[in-house]
């Protein structure tokens, strides 16, 4: 199906917004200072409050705190800068994982004997708020806690940033190799009132030839009546360049909510719904290069259903015997714990979750 589209969109998100500002390990609370002082420094260029600061301020040192006493120190914190303005604050660690994250977030709930007060705090004073927990045992690759906290530049934290349209929302975990200041992995989306159309692309190698690939290409959404279009457009764009790149482009159906999809070369879809996952691979080839002729692949999507699209920076073998549980998450926890979890650390990473209210 092809669409009549308007000149401009309403809206074009660009993975360039998506920077990871601070990831370390917290060992001592000494440890949690440079951690703090990233913040409120990322926090006063987005234009927070200083009341919101002094949120975020309150639940890095929790999360902080957490790592030492319930994860010995095992794990790490990040900061992200996320597009539309908004900055995520993750706690990631290797510990024994949770048997009941629920209980855990209220209050008085405690397995150390302090007041059990710091999941229920992080999730009032944070706009958003995830937890996903895995006890060793209970997946193949990681056992320990996520905890994700949203804080939005806006004013009063609406509850609704830059990439959540009415009918889908967003995840982003983008990633250069070695946190390199180049990255040849990009995603754009192009979200309208009747469909939200997706580019994902991974320029070969890595590097700043690599992103020069892949960069302003969001250009093209106007120009394309079609997904097929889209990709050979983007193909003609690449034989001019020195590098080619792969790529996945989808479309979801705002009032059908109909799924599909076209990619080529060594990229990967993950649909998830009624808690299966299926996989998806791609015509194989070189956008730019020689690539076989793409067919489309699509699906109807249900309400909570969940598009993952990957990079080869992104091991393949994950779903729900991995992450027991992890495709009920919002989509911007589901992207930190793949991106995290199954990153090959030889090559840039990105994953990209889109998910329907």
């Amino acid at each position: 199906m092809t669409y009549t589209l308007s000149r401009e969109p309403t809206l074009i998100l660009d993975s360039a917004a998506c920077k990871l500002l601070f990831s370390d390990p917290i060992q001592s609370e000494s440890a949690a200072i440079l951690l703090r002082s990233r913040l409120l420094s990322a926090a006063r260029r987005l234009g927070l409050a200083e009341s919101r600061r002094e949120n975020m301020a309150l639940v890095a040192s929790e999360m902080a705190s957490n790592l030492i006493k319930h994860a010995g120190g095992r794990g790490m914190l990040q900061i992200w800068e996320q597009p539309g303005g908004m900055l995520d604050v993750v706690s990631f660690d290797y510990g024994p994982g949770m048997g009941n994250p629920h209980l855990a977030q209220e209050d008085g709930y405690s397995t150390k004997g302090t007041l059990g007060k710091g999941l229920g705090s992080m999730q009032r004073l944070a706009d958003d708020f995830g937890i996903f927990s895995q006890m060793a045992g209970a997946g193949e690759r990681w056992h320990g806690t996520v905890v994700w906290c949203r804080f939005r530049a806006h004013a009063g934290g609406a509850k609704r940033g830059a990439g959540e349209a009415d009918f889908c929302q967003l995840g982003l975990f983008v990633r250069s190799l070695s946190n390199d200041r180049y990255n040849g992995d990009h995603v754009y989306v192009d979200i309208r009132p009747e469909r939200l159309r997706l580019l994902h692309l991974d320029g070969l190698g890595h590097g700043e030839s690599a992103e020069l690939a892949t960069a302003r290409l969001d250009r093209y959404f106007t120009q394309a009546d079609s997904l097929g279009h889209l990709l050979e457009i983007v193909d003609r764009h690449l034989r001019s360049n020195a590098r080619g790149a792969v790529a996945v482009a989808c479309e979801i159906d705002a009032a059908t909510r109909e799924l599909r999809m076209l990619g080529v070369g060594d990229m990967a879809a993950h649909l998830c719904r009624n808690g299966q996952v299926q996989h998806y691979a791609f015509a194989p080839g070189v956008l730019g290069r020689e690539h076989k002729n793409p067919q489309e692949a699509g699906a109807v999507l249900v309400r909570g259903a969940s598009l993952v699209s990957t990079s080869d920076g992104i091991r393949r073998g994950w779903g729900e015997d991995a992450f027991p549980g992890l495709c009920n998450q919002h989509p911007q926890l589901m992207a930190y714990v793949i991106g995290n979890v199954m990153a090959r650390m030889t090559d840039d990473q990105s994953v990209c979750v889109l998910k329907l209210n």
